[in-house]
């Protein structure tokens, strides 16, 4: 039987025949939990198991990344909570400087080609960037799989995107992103694994994969792959503590619900506009929008070179005066590279208000809310009435955030 990626990787972890639309158990190589959920599921396991012992501690971890530090009493209570048990199981702790964990899943080498991972995380996916299986789920199911080390799962069906054509220099992996999802919206990967090609794809880094993958929840899918891979990707993730990287494959013959080509040639900007990701114009359509705030980070643009790039464009220029950009590092990595690196000095002397790592943007007790009335452009992946306060948020890469928080309205580099 031949498969996709994601059968390849659930058959390699279940003694079960898998083929789309069969419920199988698979084990796990990875089991976490965050300050958010990760309470709840100490609460559960102490009710159903008492004093018994998680089934592989060196495998299981919390990562703190929503409330970093704590911001309110809610989470300062969540997060001790996560540390007693933590420390009478011996499970390690990603405490409240590491950043989100999923990153960190990836920098530590926990989350590798052909592994499988779950945790209390929405956007867990992210992790098919280096092509593991990454599954957020709710804090019962993670509970389980503290305890056993595995979990049921329903096999879905593949999509297979192919990219045709070819991409300027200027445009970045999130206009590539939500150019996808102009096309894709929430239908034709609904609850479906998606696997990317053509150059495209291939020529991604680490950083635009994640991108790409986190932003696949967003259309409606289970998790995204870009399976073909360039030298330059297998250095930087090999660099990440001496991690191994095997490209996984989906077998040529493999079977997938539909087959999709999408012609990227002269792509320009993108911006999502509110109140839906899918909400997708060229940044031309949206130049008379002002803003009043701006957010660079969150698990889907807070790498090094996501603020590398938003410091090339804010270089020796400064936020317009009543414009706030808010920048979050996704983890204290990123954050040791743009100290060295001189990214941190540029955007301090633009104006910008930089953070700890953290997730950030994302939701209450988070850097990156709005007001009632504020109009915000966020390189988040989320843009739901709601999702980060009363105000409008429109979604873009960091260059056209920069851009925009410089003009004081939505504005691509080469209007400055």
């Amino acid at each position: 039987m031949t498969h996709t990626v994601i059968e390849k990787i659930i058959q390699n972890h279940t003694q079960q025949d898998v083929f789309p639309g069969k419920i199988i158990w698979m084990t796990l190589d990875v089991r976490t939990a965050r300050d958010f959920g990760g309470p709840n599921v100490v609460k559960n396991f102490q009710r159903e198991y008492g004093d018994q012992p998680v089934e592989a501690n060196k495998k299981t971890f919390f990562t703190f990344d929503l409330s970093v530090p704590a911001c309110s009493l809610k989470y300062a209570d969540n997060q001790q909570i996560c540390r007693e048990f933590a420390g009478k199981k011996g499970i390690k702790v990603y405490d409240v400087d590491e950043g989100i964990g999923s990153h960190v899943l990836i920098e530590q080498g926990h989350a590798v080609s052909g592994s499988t991972v779950v945790g209390t995380d929405s956007h867990l996916n992210i992790l098919g960037a280096v092509g593991s299986f990454g599954q957020g789920m709710g804090d019962v199911d993670i509970t389980f799989a503290f305890k056993t080390g595995k979990t049921w799962f329903e096999v879905p069906e593949t999509v297979k995107v192919v990219l045709k054509g070819e991409i300027e220099n200027s445009v970045s992996a999130k206009d590539l992103t939500l150019f996808i999802l102009r096309h894709l919206r929430t239908r034709k990967a609904a609850l479906k694994a998606v696997e990317f090609y053509g150059e495209p794809a291939k020529n991604l880094s680490l950083a635009g994969r994640i991108t790409l993958c986190s932003m696949v929840t967003e259309m409606a899918g289970i998790i995204g792959f870009v399976p073909e891979v360039n030298d330059g990707f297998i250095k930087e993730v090999r660099g990440l503590s001496g991690i191994t990287y095997e490209p996984l494959l989906a077998d040529k013959d493999a079977s997938y619900a539909e087959e999709i080509e999408i012609n990227v040639s002269g792509l320009t900007p993108q911006v999502a506009a509110p109140f839906q990701p899918t909400n997708v114009k060229d940044v031309s359509e949206l130049q008379d929008v002002s803003i009043d705030s701006g957010f660079i980070g969150s698990c889907t643009n807070g790498r090094t070179e996501d603020l590398r790039a938003a410091a090339s464009v804010l270089k020796g220029r400064k936020v317009k005066q009543g414009v706030m950009l808010k920048i979050v590092p996704a983890t204290r990595k990123v954050y040791s590279e743009i100290l060295e690196q001189g990214i941190l000095k540029d955007l301090f002397e633009s104006g910008v208000v930089l953070s700890n790592p953290g997730c950030g943007g994302c939701a209450e007790g988070h850097i990156g809310l709005t007001g009632e009335g504020e109009t915000q452009i966020s390189t988040g992946n989320r843009n739901f009435a709601g999702k980060q306060g009363k105000g409008q948020n429109y979604l873009a890469s960091p260059e056209v955030v920069a851009a925009s928080c410089i003009l004081g309205r939505i504005a691509s580099p080469e209007d400055l």
